[in-house]
């Protein structure tokens, strides 16, 4: 485990960076995005990883017993939680990971399949105390050998407890000097991570390695806003996010204290170019009210088949086209904050944009060309109004019975032997409670009517921890006669090398 700062190589390509009109395929699969293959009759055992302001990182496990059947009613637990006969709750682990408030998680794709092996799935998770933790997670569901030896324990303590061995924490990151804001695995070999020390980091994951670092300028300090947390004299700083493209050859970034975004060439590893908001963009959706004009959240997705990518701000969130011109906003009620956004590919080649919110509501937008309303520009032309996304639909909220702002969330996509697509949606409130909820397969269209409740709850379960943070993923079948392996990353060190090159 790598525990100083290491000098990146030598950056020798100086080609400028282009970045891809139509919509890119990933070099390296990721088992996240592909829709997992329900069996007759099997059992759906998800992993959800919830990070706390209590520094807790808390594993729990939801295994849905006929997921292609529809939910029961739902009965109270002696937790506090929600449970119906379909869903069973099990806590995996329980990490007192840091010294501080834990900012952000990330899970890698499981490792590559080795006959006779079990897989592997990285876990990183990013605090206030500078530290970045990794853990080794089982891709895999508790053998049945597992569950009888700790029915026992479970049977005298307040939750159910499904604890597997292999689960453990590998090391620690120190390349980093201030608050850790954001993780990424963009595929199995490389861990991206930035922090308030307004730098975004490489690590090679085979023998972790700090392979090069972005620096980001410091913006200098005009004024001092309400709120800041600066030191005197100061101004804010720091990475609040940044996103890959799926060829993993760009990456964009953005700052706090900037109204802009950065474009970096991963390739060379040099910035490519710096992309200014637009002053009437950034009044219109109320930044110049509500904020001081920063973007904190930014996702690469697609649409109508090409690459497109969406800026989040405190309170709304703006798309933009590949030849970086902003395409549309998407809330048109700016009166709750939002928190985190990602695309959800649906049915065929469609997708949409879920972005989570203060009022405890999981919204869907279409910002295919047809769904998205015409400029509006007044007659002396000294007025435009930025173009609207559609809302397809909602879940949450107030009409579910649902309050209290969702942190993070979780999509996985799954799909029955018939091939008819749904999705599980984990969600994680600043409550402490994490939800499981159901889409069906006409959830998502955008054909029918705008903004309309969807989804099914199939159960609730309080980790009694203040959630900051949320990752999921849909574990695999163990395979007959597999055994654990201590050495998971020999087998990959020939892919990682190609990576590499």
């Amino acid at each position: 485990m790598a525990k100083r700062k290491r000098d990146g190589p030598s950056e020798s390509d100086n080609r400028e960076s282009k970045v891809p009109a139509k919509r890119s395929k990933p070099q390296h699969s990721d088992n996240r995005s592909a829709p997992h293959k329900l069996g007759s009759g099997s059992a759906l055992t998800i992993q959800i990883v919830a990070g706390s302001y209590d520094r807790v990182l808390h594993g729990i496990t939801a295994t849905v017993r006929n997921p292609t059947e529809p939910s029961s009613s739902h009965s109270k637990t002696k937790n506090g939680s929600s449970a119906s006969k379909d869903v069973e709750f099990a806590d995996t682990f329980l990490f007192n990971a840091h010294s501080s408030s834990i900012r952000c998680i990330a899970l890698s794709p499981p490792s590559v399949p080795i006959p006779g092996q079990t897989q592997k799935v990285l876990l990183a998770s990013g605090s206030t105390d500078e530290r970045i933790n990794i853990y080794n997670l089982s891709a895999h569901p508790p053998s049945s050998r597992s569950v009888d030896d700790q029915k026992a324990l479970s049977s005298i303590t307040p939750r159910p407890v499904l604890e597997n061995a292999k689960n453990r924490e590998l090391g620690t990151l120190l390349h980093h000097s201030s608050n850790i804001t954001r993780l990424s695995f963009p595929n199995r070999s490389k861990l991206l991570s930035a922090a308030e020390d307004s730098t975004v980091g490489v690590t090679r994951t085979r023998d972790w390695t700090l392979l090069h670092t972005f620096k980001c300028p410091v913006p200098k300090m005009q004024g001092r806003p309400s709120g800041d947390t600066a030191a005197a004299g100061g101004a804010p700083s720091g990475v609040n996010d940044f996103a890959v493209h799926p060829s993993n050859k760009i990456m964009i970034s953005v700052s706090k204290g900037e109204h802009c975004m950065r474009l970096w060439n991963l390739e060379t590893g040099k910035k490519a170019r710096v992309l200014n908001f637009e002053r009437q963009a950034l009044a219109e959706i109320g930044e110049g009210r509500h904020s001081t004009g920063e973007a904190r959240r930014i996702v690469w997705g697609s649409a109508d088949e090409e690459d497109e990518f969406a800026v989040g701000f405190d309170r709304d969130v703006l798309v933009y086209s590949m030849d970086c011109r902003v395409k549309c906003r998407l809330m048109r009620d700016t009166r709750t904050k939002i928190h985190e956004l990602c695309y959800v590919e649906t049915e065929g080649a469609e997708t949409v944009l879920a972005v989570s919110t203060e009022d405890g509501r999981l919204l869907f937008f279409s910002t295919a060309k047809e769904n998205i309303t015409a400029l509006v520009e007044e007659k002396d032309k000294k007025t435009a109004h930025l173009a609207s996304a559609k809302m397809v639909a909602q879940l949450g909220g107030k009409e579910a019975g649902v309050g209290g702002r969702i942190k993070d969330f979780s999509i996985l996509p799954v799909e029955d032997e018939d091939g008819q697509k749904s999705w599980y949606v984990a969600t994680g409130n600043s409550d402490g409670t994490v939800r499981l909820w159901r889409l069906e397969a006409g959830d998502l269209r955008s054909t029918g009517e705008e903004g309309r409740q969807v989804g099914k709850l199939l159960g609730t379960y309080g980790t009694q921890n203040r959630i900051t943070c949320l990752e999921a993923f849909i574990m695999i079948p163990r395979p007959d006669g597999a055994e654990e392996s201590e050495f998971e990353f020999e087998s990959e060190s020939s892919e990682d090398s190609d990576d590499d090159e």
